[in-house]
């Protein structure tokens, strides 16, 4: 989406014949929830066209999917049973639940499955080997299905067994959710009206590192923000106190930066920032005066300088980027850079511009769809 070379030409769901045959489907059921309780199924039902499809053509239909960061084990409260219930509800017919993703108790449930029928399988990161990639749960995963379709746009981006290590071993396609999703984004970032302005931040370098190289290939400002900016400012020998800092990015931090500049691509960093000697909710905080950061202060969002300037930019834009928050957005004391990046974007949008945000949140209490605002 972000390279000039020819698109990859991936496999589409209408192109496969799928009567009578196991349909393994990844989709993206990272659903907010408040206790068991589905705050907002807008994940779930952005699947619905992709599952009729296969309903209607005959398919066994196999899902699986995550729900919050259960570290590798089961957790009850991220259980996906509530989410068989609500789409169940919203197919208008019922979708049986297997207690896991792999082994006997899922076997025996794909088993039983007759044409048209649905079946969601227990959270696939109740088990470590997921997040790893693990060869031998791709493989598991594989046994229950003959086919695999990607559908979890909101994953994609993730080297795990479910959406790489899965497709080694069966015949694979997109459904309809990600080939909208990728239609619009080629058409968008291959051509976009300008001025095209992408917002980064988050708090690893090492997590946007391919994305920032490709954006100076496309973008006419850059603006960063959240906790990578601190290794950011540290490449150029900014104090940046106790903040948070990736020491072995800070050659990379220098590359992006000249490569931004030979690129005549504007690169901005936080003026300004709001700090705390401790992070934590009741924490007071102090605004800086300038980039640097006390020595014995932690940087937790951009400060209003920076926000000010952030929303100038967002204005001008025509085309824009969002990807990562401004600070640490779980505690609202450190909230105002992203809410105030959020507001821009809507009022950008309201004006006429395309903006994009993408990415999730720390927690699925929180957490929403990672989808184009158009």
């Amino acid at each position: 989406m972000m390279n000039d070379k020819p698109a990859l030409k991936l496999k589409r769901l209408q192109e496969m014949t799928v009567k009578g045959k196991r349909a393994l489907v990844r989709v993206d059921y990272n659903v907010p929830m408040k206790g068991a309780k589905i705050e907002d199924n807008a994940r779930i039902r952005e699947t619905l066209k992709t599952l009729e499809h296969l309903i209607n053509e005959g398919a066994k239909i196999v899902l699986i999917a995550h729900l919050g960061r259960p570290k590798g084990k089961p957790e009850p409260k991220y259980s996906l049973k509530p989410v068989a219930a609500e789409l169940g509800r919203l197919l208008k017919k019922p979708v049986a639940f297997a207690e896991d993703c792999v082994g006997p108790a899922a076997e025996k449930a794909v088993a039983a499955l007759k044409p048209g029928d649905v079946l969601l399988l227990e959270n696939l990161r109740f088990h470590a080997e997921e997040e790893a990639n693990d060869a031998a749960f791709a493989k598991a995963l594989a046994k229950n299905g003959d086919l695999f379709i990607q559908d979890a746009f909101g994953a994609l981006h993730r080297a795990h067994a479910s959406t790489a290590g899965v497709t080694k071993h069966l015949p694979g396609a997109i459904g309809f959710l990600v080939q909208r999703e990728l239609e619009f984004l080629d058409r968008v970032i291959g051509n976009p009206q300008r001025p095209f302005l992408a917002i980064i931040g988050g708090a690893k370098v090492s997590d946007k590192l391919a994305v920032l190289e490709k954006l100076c290939e496309r973008v006419d400002s850059l603006l960063i923000g959240g906790a990578m900016a601190y290794t950011f400012l540290a490449a150029q020998g900014i104090n940046i106190g106790k903040s948070l800092l990736e020491k072995d990015q800070i050659d990379a931090a220098k590359a992006i930066i000249e490569k931004a500049y030979n690129k005549k691509v504007e690169c901005l960093l936080p003026a300004d920032h709001v700090t705390v000697k401790e992070i934590k909710a009741d924490a007071e905080t102090k605004v800086t005066q300038a980039m640097s950061i006390p020595p014995d202060m932690i940087g937790v969002d951009i400060g209003p300088h920076t926000i000010e300037f952030f929303q100038e930019h967002i204005a001008k834009a025509q085309t824009i980027f969002w990807n990562g928050p401004m600070g640490i957005f779980e505690m609202p004391a450190f909230a105002a850079g992203s809410e105030a990046v959020a507001k821009a974007m809507a009022e950008a949008t309201g004006k006429g511009a395309t903006t994009i945000v993408g990415g999730g949140t720390a927690s699925p209490s929180s957490r929403r769809p990672a989808s184009p605002a158009r």
